[in-house]
């Protein structure tokens, strides 16, 4: 997988600044993200059950548990692999 660092574009570096993702969870995103296709060919990526508890696996349950408020976030993905815009999730993420 491809890291959403290095394809950042200039709104999603923006809203991330805004919103105060940190670059952690958006590589943790990446890793572990449950995947669901949206508008336009884009690709939805967030924390699902199972992503939580493969992350919990690989880096801790203390470690995940701190950070639960931080694993709301969701990021979104075109086509060709560039991170669109990120963001935290209000209400749960439609299955297509």
């Amino acid at each position: 997988m491809s890291t959403p660092l290095n394809s950042l574009t200039h709104h999603a570096t923006a809203r991330a600044q805004q919103r105060g993702l940190p670059p952690l969870i958006m590589d943790w995103l990446d890793t572990y993200g449950a995947r669901t296709l949206g508008g336009g060919g884009a690709e939805i990526i967030y924390f699902d059950k199972a992503s939580r508890q493969k992350l919990e696996r690989d880096v801790g349950a203390q470690v995940v548990d701190r950070l639960r408020p931080l694993l709301d976030a969701y990021l979104v993905m075109s086509g060709d692999g560039a991170v669109i815009t990120v963001g935290w999730r209000f209400k749960r993420v439609l299955q297509h």
